[in-house]
């Protein structure tokens, strides 16, 4: 039977506190907690810089505590101003219940939400916060912040020469409500989030305190904890590739994109990235770093990282896939697999070529996949013995193109790192 891990010893090791509230590790000794994070569903997908605050929920549950996820319905169709410099735009009812459904799904690969598993529920804030009137509200929730204390925040300061609506300036109460409605209801004693959220999260723990008439200083009633913020190397949050932010959904980022953004993790992160982002022992983890030190050549610290994260996310059938293909990608070794193949053509830089291109030689070739911007740049190439198709080094301008592999593919490549995938026209 697994041993119960201590929370905070967990969170500790893994560098996964940045902020905590006074008490909790004294309340965390009586037993476990009730504890949430608050999603808003104002997106079909969840991306990589919500991974530390689910991961925050499965150490949570893990440690023997209930994980409640928060998909803001209300709040998501106002927008949380923490880290932004201008106004979201607010999304119609329809829009919002749909990235509900779609965030539960991939929530589903990180929490357990079976009844015999701590009874982990999410919940949507829709249906308490859309209750109230705007008299009730301004009566039971505002009357207890201060001006003074609400334009203290950070998130407001930060916002307030660019310019900040009222609906943006009450999102603080509004996730505040929440934490008193949760802690009233389902007996959540515990708020997680990044560290940008530390101003919300103790807005939350006032509002409890007031609300349930405690003297300040007496023993706090609710306890709030954040974790530290997925940043790159410059300070600027991760989760942006050259094709965009990094999505869960493969429709939005494929598996092969997931995997490769991990896999060119910086070698400054990778550590912290693998405490962070995985489940993997300190023992485990400490093993990788030393085999990262004696190879860095060989990125096994990036590899373990991309492939234990590819299969929580997309399943370990896919994360096996994306090992072979993206080995296949850059080994020495030829590829002859059409499976691997239409893989790659679907995720590298890709072209179609017909059977006029194929007798039109290599160098044309070269210029009608992309590879090369010009004829001249092609025969350069092919000269300098960095021209080669299926593997196979083009040694001559006339040579012919070799046999497509399987009948249908081409792989061109300039030297080892710029490559493209050729499918043969089809229809």
């Amino acid at each position: 039977m697994r041993e119960t891990p201590d929370l905070l010893a967990e969170l500790s090791w893994r560098g996964l506190v940045s902020e905590c509230s006074e008490g909790l590790a004294a309340r965390l000794a009586q037993g476990p907690v009730s504890g949430y994070v608050g999603i808003d569903a104002s997106a079909s997908s969840l991306h990589v810089g919500h991974l530390l605050q689910v991961f925050l929920l499965t150490h949570l549950q893990r440690a023997g505590g209930r994980p409640v996820v928060v998909l803001g319905g209300a709040t998501g169709m106002i927008g949380d101003p923490s880290g932004r410099r201008s106004e979201r735009t607010l999304l119609d009812d329809t829009t919002i219940q749909a990235n509900a459904e779609a965030l539960r799904r991939q929530l589903e690969r990180f929490i357990d939400f079976s009844p015999s598993a701590s009874n982990a529920v999410i919940v949507d804030n829709r249906d308490w916060l859309g209750r109230y009137s705007v008299i009730d509200y301004l009566r039971d929730v505002g009357k207890h912040f201060s001006m003074g204390y609400m334009l203290a925040k950070e998130s407001v300061q930060l916002r307030l020469e660019s310019g900040m609506s009222f609906t943006e300036f009450s999102y603080m109460t509004l996730q505040a409500a929440d934490f008193l409605h949760l802690f009233r209801e389902h007996a959540v004693e515990l708020q997680m989030g990044g560290s940008d959220q530390w101003g919300n999260i103790t807005a939350g723990l006032e509002l409890i305190r007031r609300a349930e008439g405690r003297e300040e200083g007496a023993e706090p009633p609710a306890f709030g904890l954040c974790s530290p913020l997925l940043l790159t190397t410059a300070g600027e949050k991760m989760g942006k590739s050259e094709r965009g932010a990094v999505f869960l959904d493969p429709r939005l980022t494929s598996p092969y994109d997931f995997y490769q953004y991990w896999l060119n993790d910086d070698d400054a992160l990778v550590g912290s990235h693998l405490r962070w982002l995985t489940l993997l022992s300190e023992r485990e983890i400490r093993q990788l770093e030393a085999d990262q030190q004696e190879r860095p050549h060989e990125r096994p610290a990036q590899r373990a990282l991309a492939f234990d994260l590819t299969a929580r996310v997309h399943g370990d059938e896919e994360a096996e896939r994306q090992l072979v293909v993206g080995r296949a990608a850059f080994a020495s070794e030829p590829i002859r697999d059409p499976a691997v193949l239409e893989v790659l053509w679907q995720n590298l830089d890709r072209f179609e070529f017909g059977d006029d291109d194929l007798a039109s030689g290599p160098v044309r070739l070269g210029v009608a996949s992309g590879l090369y911007p010009s004829l001249s740049e092609a025969r350069r190439a092919i000269q300098q013995g960095a021209f080669s198709i299926n593997d196979e080094r083009v040694s001559s301008p006339d040579q012919l193109v070799p046999a497509p592999i399987g009948g249908e593919y081409l792989m061109l490549r300039a030297g080892r790192k710029r490559l493209r995938v050729g499918r043969r026209r089809r229809g």
